[in-house]
């Protein structure tokens, strides 16, 4: 689980990078049986989806490559699914280099399940009535739960976190500072085509994402290596 926030100080942007990097790493092959992967993948992508259907519902947007995609597929009117698929292809080369073919399958097996959800949800869910701040602090709890799931049995659904790390190990460039970067891109999009409020609201959920993981995937408190 982002927007113009305060800048960080290099500490906190220390942090950031060392638990993303930690966050990409592949867990060890005993860890889980294939059963279990298969469930995490699944449940993980439930609530990544649930979560799409939240922020959609509030028309909220959040960051990195998700956010982008819902801003594509607001603007063109076409399937979130669809539109991220597409937008993470570029991203699997990286993925492949840096963390190897397990993880990048995973990954790959990831976005197909959520693009699955994220069809079918739909036909089944509905709200007739949405607060923005109930659906952006809704969806920002369910993406950073999914992204827990997904992060405890080696995978995630692609995107910049990948590409950060890499320029991180390549040119020295501090991966905190890449995904900032790119979710201040996204937002200032959002204000091309959301009011200030909405754009507002879905910083909240995306600080909601932020937060649920940072607090719950730390490798000095859960993660027994």
């Amino acid at each position: 689980m982002q927007s113009r926030a305060a800048p960080l100080d290099n500490s906190c942007t220390s942090g950031m990078t060392r638990d993303m990097a930690f966050l990409l790493e592949t867990p060890p092959a005993d860890r889980h049986s294939k059963f279990e992967d298969l469930q995490g993948l699944v449940v993980g992508t439930l609530l990544m989806a649930l979560s799409v259907q939240f922020l959609q519902a509030g028309d909220l947007i959040t960051g990195q490559v998700a956010g982008l995609s819902l801003l594509v597929s607001y603007w063109g009117d076409w399937s979130f699914g669809a539109v991220f698929f597409v937008i993470n292809l570029p991203f699997y080369a990286v993925a492949i280099y840096r963390m190897g073919w397990l993880f990048t399958l995973k990954t790959f097996a990831a976005v197909a399940i959520l693009i699955g959800w994220t069809f079918l949800l739909p036909q089944v869910l509905g709200f007739s009535f949405l607060h923005p701040l109930a659906g952006a602090i809704l969806g920002g709890v369910t993406s950073g739960s999914g992204l827990l799931i997904l992060f405890r049995h080696g995978a995630t659904l692609g995107g910049v976190g990948i590409v950060a790390v890499w320029l991180q190990d390549a040119h020295g460039i501090k991966a905190g500072k890449v995904q900032l970067g790119f979710d201040i891109c996204v937002f200032a999009l959002a204000i091309l085509l959301f009011p200030p409020m909405t754009v507002f609201y879905s910083f909240i959920g995306a600080a909601v994402t932020n937060y649920v993981i940072l607090t719950n995937h730390r490798r000095d408190r859960y993660i027994a290596r």
